[in-house]
């Protein structure tokens, strides 16, 4: 049958699919739980090269971005709206252990198109130790929330997006394509997040996801706009909040609802980075879709040919969904073969 596509969840994920589709001309329909808080509307949206405790760059991070910058300004010449924001970064070191670190890692060739020249210069009236870090260049940020918002109303002037909770068993694929509601696809993407875990074809995948918090806060910061992180990252938003995180929670029962412990270490985090006085005006906890030693998985069942996965993005879903979600529609459409790391079939078990 002529391509048609049935996409579950409208995260990062799924919405980048969307996209992919859209521009092929290739019809879609998205269909999401519409839930407030998910991963995705919970994401801060950081797209940052030189990252963790160990001062490397982030996997693929070129690869990525490049793709990233060009999908996300297309999507806003489309929506008539910007929410990708090139951003400065500043990551200060937290001790002379870290200083020491960095110094030894700092002259990495794989560092240096990431590293601006010039020395963070940060106001100490609102910073502690301002001095003791350095600046990123090719960072971003990309407002989620409106991304996710203005592509769901997109959508839905299309006739291409549906409210609804698909559960495994009303969807029916066979040799020849996929029923759901009665309506035919020639595939079915399943790109609902962690959970996924639960889903009786996947249940197989190591899934291993987080639980993570991010704070919105009131503070002054005398004019800084670039991300700031020690302990914690810090991003100055438009409206003049800010936004803080984040935790990482292993074990949990309830996805959104953080501990006491992770949550108060977040912001003595905030505090031993930021001298102004802040004001916590909103929490926000949802479940990172995370696979056990992999960056991310994509392809499709190896029994159900016409039932694929995306998921397992991690904190990552804003930099890298745009080049996943191309590379999985090109091998369902064209049969192209699928990225040796991330292939659903090959590192699945």
């Amino acid at each position: 049958m002529p391509p048609r596509i049935l996409i579950i969840g409208q995260g990062l994920a799924g919405t980048a699919l969307a996209w992919c589709l859209w521009e092929r001309g290739v019809p879609f329909v998205i269909v999401d739980r519409q839930e407030a808080l998910t991963c995705s509307k919970v994401a801060a949206g950081l797209i940052t090269p030189i990252t963790g405790m160990r001062l490397t760059v982030s996997w693929r991070y070129a690869l990525f971005y490049r793709e990233a910058l060009s999908f996300y300004r297309r999507c806003g010449r489309k929506l008539q709206q910007r929410f990708f924001f090139p951003r400065g970064y500043v990551r200060l070191l937290k001790n002379e252990a870290e200083i020491a670190k960095w110094n030894k890692r700092r002259a990495d060739p794989d560092l240096q198109p990431f590293l601006h020249p010039q020395p963070p210069t940060l106001n100490a009236e609102v910073i502690h130790e301002p001095a003791n870090g350095f600046q990123q260049r090719h960072a971003a940020w990309l407002d989620t929330t409106r991304y996710l918002q203005a592509s769901r109303e997109f959508f839905v002037s299309l006739g291409a997006w549906m409210q609804g909770d698909v559960q495994p068993a009303d969807v029916r694929d066979d040799a020849t394509g996929v029923e759901w509601q009665g309506q035919r696809f020639s595939h079915v993407i399943w790109a609902q997040g962690w959970t996924a875990e639960k889903h009786p074809l996947f249940s197989w995948v190591p899934f291993q996801s987080a639980r993570g918090t991010i704070l919105t806060v009131e503070a002054d910061l005398q004019g800084e706009q670039r991300i700031l992180n020690r302990g914690c990252w810090l991003l100055p938003r438009p409206d003049g909040t800010l936004r803080v995180g984040s935790t990482y929670e292993w074990k949990f029962d309830d996805p959104n609802t953080p501990a006491s412990a992770p949550l108060q270490q977040l912001e003595a985090n905030l505090h031993s980075l930021s001298k102004a006085p802040a004001t916590v005006t909103d929490v926000q906890t949802a479940v990172r879709p995370i696979i056990k030693n992999q960056q991310a998985l994509m392809g499709t069942h190896p029994a159900h040919p016409r039932v694929a996965f995306l998921n397992g993005l991690g904190s990552k879903g804003s930099l890298r969904s745009p080049w996943l979600a191309r590379h999985l529609i090109e091998h369902l459409l064209e049969g192209a073969a699928l990225d040796p790391e991330l292939d659903l079939q090959r590192n699945g078990i």
